[in-house]
């Protein structure tokens, strides 16, 4: 670390003496996240005060907040870190720009709900090309947290539920998931990094739908994960060797429906078994909220929200 000035002696951009936690609530971004974006990316070199805490400067509170603006409209912190102040600050009112020129057209002024509704109508019609065009222009307007986030989880449940209501047709039901599994996955391609910590995903045995797991994967990819995506209904053992030979920091489950909890349980129980005690486990997904306080008993942590998710994600990287 390089040698503090005292306050009153540093160049006006360098003021501020701000410990960790101003920062994140300032920034919006976890602790955990700042720890790992200074530990392997270097995006900012905070002082250290006494007792070895943090300390942090304005100039580094405002480019923590611009590095977040830049990440949230979908890129990745591996590929902008080592920008300079003035390049992350054009690149930032680039993609705000480009964002608001998007959303002044009527079509892509929409808010969560009205995509939805739309998309839903689409799936209607078994409309796929049609589908995916406006899927696509909403991916490029929300950034892909967002879309994941506000589009594609509630749109899935919205399907689920139309299907499951007697409102949708299975062929109709099976259209959408289609189009929205090749958008995820191709994202999560897209966005995953060779040299990047490793994150494997897939579903644990007796859980056939893959969408789950891709969006994990493509989240993850997103917040700078070299994932290896396995698919879906794999049995514990399969999984576990599959970690060790990659060399996987996390490995991450998706679980939408539990058919047999005390099976589930036991298949997490199982690859746990067989993790290395460093690999975290996650197990994301609406059927794992059920099953919080067991699957931590077996040594997983869960979440089924992507914000949820996205904690853990970086608390695995943290403990790298």
């Amino acid at each position: 670390m390089k040698k503090s000035l005292p306050l009153a002696m540093r160049p006006a951009a360098d003021k501020g003496d701000h410990p960790i936690a101003v920062v994140a609530e300032r920034t919006g971004l976890t602790q955990d996240v700042l720890r790992v974006w200074e530990r392997r990316y270097q995006a900012v070199a905070p002082e250290s005060g006494a007792g070895g805490q943090r300390r942090y400067t304005d100039a580094d509170v405002e480019r923590l907040k611009l590095l977040h603006a830049a990440t949230r409209a979908g890129r990745s912190i591996g590929q902008i870190a080592h920008l300079g102040g003035d390049a992350l600050a054009q690149l930032v009112a680039e993609d705000t720009a480009a964002r608001e020129s998007r959303v002044a057209s009527t079509a892509d002024s929409l808010d969560g709900a009205e995509r939805v509704k739309k998309s839903l109508t689409l799936t209607r019609s078994l409309d796929a090309m049609q589908l995916d065009h406006y899927l696509q222009r909403s991916l490029a307007v929300l950034g892909v947290s967002a879309f994941l986030e506000q589009l594609v989880i509630p749109l899935l449940r919205q399907v689920g539920d139309e299907w499951h209501a007697g409102r949708l047709t299975p062929a109709q039901e099976h259209m959408a998931s289609a189009v929205l599994y090749d958008i995820t996955v191709d994202t999560m391609r897209r966005f995953s990094r060779a040299g990047a910590p490793r994150m494997l995903v897939a579903t644990p045995a007796g859980e056939r739908h893959a969408i789950g797991a891709a969006l994990i994967g493509a989240f993850a990819a997103v917040e700078g994960w070299n994932v290896i995506y396995l698919g879906a209904d794999l049995p514990a053992e399969e999984i576990a060797t599959a970690a060790i030979v990659v060399e996987a920091r996390v490995v991450a489950l998706s679980v939408l429906y539990v058919d047999d909890r005390e099976r589930l349980l036991g298949e997490v129980r199982a690859l746990r078994s067989r993790l290395p005690a460093h690999v975290t486990l996650i197990v994301g997904g609406a059927g794992a909220t059920p099953l919080a306080r067991e699957l931590s008993a077996a040594g997983a942590r869960s979440g089924s929200r992507v914000t949820e998710l996205s904690d853990e994600l970086h608390r695995g990287e943290a403990a790298d």
